[in-house]
């Protein structure tokens, strides 16, 4: 480490665009270095692209200039990984970079994305986790989807790869055989099953879709809500960092706010039995990610409880969102920074 930085020195994973430009959280990637120059660190943003054997060119955001100038740095003390894309995430050269940090014994997280069947397949192996899961299925035959819907009777389709409730679909069968396809705008309607696969089986099998039940959720003033947990790590445990309320209004397929939901403050339907629940889940869940994936130090769970005061656990999300709650989104970097601090000292 150059002794003229200060210390520590955080390494912002983010991606280039097809044209050269980088992308990410650049609101994000704001907050935390203003948080980390208070705390006498830096952080620097950076894509695997510039990374050299020694040093790397990246960016830093400059408070006092408000504006990104281009600079070249030794290894940080910790990578944070807020690569936004998948495929990127995949590719050979962003592995290879991962590998490399391994052999400098620098840590990062997040590891990958999740992908929401192999998270489904973790869980249920779990001996506490696995009551809150409703029942999901890969859809691969005709056969198994149909006698899953048909046991059912109402399903949700969601991408394996998917986040912010994009591609998902609720699928219903009547006492007539009858099928509804919706999403968040439109409505089909099918004479059989058949007739639904021949039109969709493409696209479910190429998207790796999964099939979950559907969970009546408890309602508030007459629309479902659900919650949207975010957690980090905390020494050797994890801990709840915010807890936002999710809640459909014009569409009840999906509770997320750019398909048409709305924000509530979670004491509006705080219990104790929320409470326990959300905070018993927190530590099990890391503590599986980072043992199956490797080390977790932040995640957002999209959870809710059942009209019959059964608790769910639907999706576990590896690059959480921007929070819309301001001390949500406070406590996160409060929270981010002194894990970098951690981090830093003592790799994971």
């Amino acid at each position: 480490m150059n002794s003229s930085l200060p210390h520590p020195v955080i390494g912002i994973m983010a991606a280039r665009r097809s044209d050269g430009t980088i992308t990410g959280n650049s609101e994000l990637f704001i907050k935390l270095q203003k948080k980390l120059i208070s705390l006498n660190g830096i952080s620097f943003v950076f894509t695997y692209e510039n990374a050299g054997k020694d040093m790397i060119d990246g960016y830093i955001f400059d408070p006092d200039q408000s504006r990104w100038m281009k600079e070249r740095f030794p290894y940080p003390d910790v990578v944070y990984n807020r690569i936004p894309f998948r495929k990127t995430e995949q590719q050979d050269e962003s592995q290879r970079f991962f590998s490399l940090l391994k052999e400098k014994n620098i840590p990062f997280f997040n590891p990958c994305f999740i992908d929401k069947f192999e998270l489904y397949q973790l869980l249920k192996k779990h001996p506490f986790l696995k009551k809150y899961l409703p029942e999901s299925l890969l859809v691969t035959e005709d056969d198994e989807l149909h006698s899953f819907l048909t046991g059912y009777k109402s399903i949700y389709l969601k991408p394996a790869h998917s986040s912010k409730g994009k591609g998902i679909f609720r699928l219903r069968i009547d006492s007539d055989n009858r099928l509804t396809l919706q999403d968040k705008n439109t409505s089909q309607t099918y004479p059989s099953f058949q007739h639904f696969w021949e039109e969709w089986r493409e696209l479910l099998l190429k998207k790796n879709y999964l099939a979950q039940q559907e969970i009546e959720s408890s309602q508030f003033d007459g629309f479902r809500y659900d919650f949207r947990i975010l957690a980090h790590a905390d020494k050797e445990k994890y801990k709840v960092t915010g807890i936002a309320i999710r809640q459909s209004q014009e569409q009840d397929i999906t509770t997320h706010i750019p398909s048409g939901g709305r924000m509530l403050p979670y004491e509006r339907v705080q219990t104790s039995a929320h409470d326990h629940f959300i905070h018993s889940i927190v530590s099990p869940i890391g503590t599986a990610l980072s043992e199956q994936f490797g080390y977790f130090g932040e995640f957002s769970i999209d959870a809710a409880v059942s009209t019959t005061g059964h608790y769910y656990i639907f999706e576990v999300n590896s690059k959480p969102m921007s929070f819309n709650e301001p001390e949500i989104e406070a406590r996160k970097i409060e929270q981010l920074c002194q894990l970098f601090l951690r981090l830093a000292k003592k790799p994971i």
